[in-house]
């Protein structure tokens, strides 16, 4: 079984309190064996960290510090419905980039998610994964990331 928050504090993270929803969803759902998250924005502390466009207002290595934090959030919303060290494959992960017109590094962007899951479970941590170009996203985010993962 793997330590996440050891293997957070590795790369000098923690796992967050989870945000509390804006509209009327719930953080994470499971059933069965799997877990799925709505869409976690680049929140700390109830803010969310940057605002604006990826491709003007910020660069795509700015966007994907966000998408590490959209991850550790996501992770926090998993936390909620089963243990965090009872994750045994991450199964998909979803990346919403808002893009200037002609942005198209979504996939750098969401690297952030990806190499964050990649360096907690290695080979179970690389998932299939979309990353997407959106006009706009909730608060003006940059980034968001849903995640769904299989638990013990």
């Amino acid at each position: 079984m793997t330590d996440v928050r050891a293997k957070l504090a590795e790369k000098g993270l923690t796992l967050p309190v989870t945000s509390k929803p804006i509209a009327a969803y719930v953080p994470a759902t499971r059933t069965g064996n799997l877990v799925f998250t709505a869409g976690q924005l680049p929140m700390v502390d109830g803010k969310i960290v940057r605002e604006g466009k990826v491709g003007s207002d910020l660069t795509a290595d700015e966007a994907k510090a966000l998408a590490e934090i959209c991850a550790l959030n996501a992770l926090a919303a998993v936390e909620l419905v089963a243990p965090i060290d009872s994750i045994v494959k991450v199964v998909r992960v979803v990346c919403y980039v808002n893009g200037a017109p002609g942005f198209t590094a979504q996939p750098a962007v969401a690297n952030g998610a990806s190499e964050l899951f990649m360096h907690i479970w290695g080979e179970a941590g690389i998932a299939a994964r979309s990353a997407l170009g959106v006009a706009e996203l909730p608060l003006n985010a940059p980034v968001e990331v849903e995640l769904t993962v299989e638990v013990k």
